[in-house]
């Protein structure tokens, strides 16, 4: 698809004033030159043309707000110092697998003051010896090349982070581990009903049991079949026989 009616459809039926992020990958330019852009693109923010046959930058409009620009793929060899007159306000420029070969090309970037991040990987440039020590002399206002800083820390990815403080945001909260403990309790209390429960019914029962046994000694202990007195029932004394224990101490 043609750049021009990339472009086009991209706006959506918004006006070019209102566009603040703009990616035509993988479209092509007819000329080698910025196509379907002008100077109403005022808010525009982020451009990425990335792979699309660009081969120089004159043709770039003015875009005062833009801060991040992606151009990497294309076959641009020079003519940078457009970027400093056009977007004076850059802070990341990915030049990546490009045709830059020296330092004198990338000298251009001077005036671009708030450039903090610049990529040129894969361009042939990054085959100099010292090139990494030639490009921060160079460009000091930057502060990571290809992703990494003069110490060779990463440069952070704020994508990333987002989405990190994201997966934690959704991670976070009740975990099933209330709801466990709320049935513990309830099978605690249950099993607590059941338990007092069931020593009550014993003890009940036991009492049952001393009653039934105590009623079944006293009615033993009344009289047997015969009518004879039952064992343990204390017997009268009869007066004869007390008069027979007196004799019996006389004697």
């Amino acid at each position: 698809m043609e750049m021009k009616k990339r472009i086009s459809l991209e706006l959506r039926n918004r006006t070019p004033a209102e566009v603040a992020e703009l990616v035509v990958d993988n479209c092509r330019s007819s000329d080698g030159e910025v196509e379907g852009m002008s100077d109403d693109f005022t808010g525009l923010e982020f451009l990425s043309m990335v792979n699309v046959g660009l081969t120089a930058l004159s043709k770039l409009p003015s875009l005062p707000k833009l801060r991040k620009l992606e151009i990497s793929d294309n076959s641009i060899s020079g003519g940078l110092e457009v970027l400093s007159e056009k977007c004076p306000n850059l802070t990341y420029l990915n030049l990546s697998g490009n045709k830059i070969k020296d330092l004198s090309t990338v000298e251009a970037l001077q005036n671009l003051k708030n450039l903090k991040s610049l990529d040129l990987f894969n361009c042939e440039i990054t085959s100099l010896e010292d090139y990494r020590d030639g490009i921060f002399e160079l460009l000091p206002q930057v502060t990571y090349l290809d992703g990494f800083d003069q110490e060779d820390n990463e440069a952070p990815d704020s994508e990333a982070d987002d989405d990190d403080d994201d997966e934690d945001e959704d991670g976070a909260g009740p975990t099933g581990d209330g709801e466990d403990d709320e049935d513990d309790e309830d099978g605690s209390e249950g099993e607590e009903e059941v338990g007092l429960s069931y020593l009550m019914k014993e003890g009940i029962q036991d009492e049952e049991d001393d009653d039934d046994y105590v009623e079944e000694e006293e009615e033993e202990d009344v009289e047997d079949e015969d009518g004879a007195v039952v064992q343990g029932e204390k017997r009268k004394r009869d007066p004869d026989d007390e008069g027979e224990d007196d004799e019996e101490d006389d004697d």
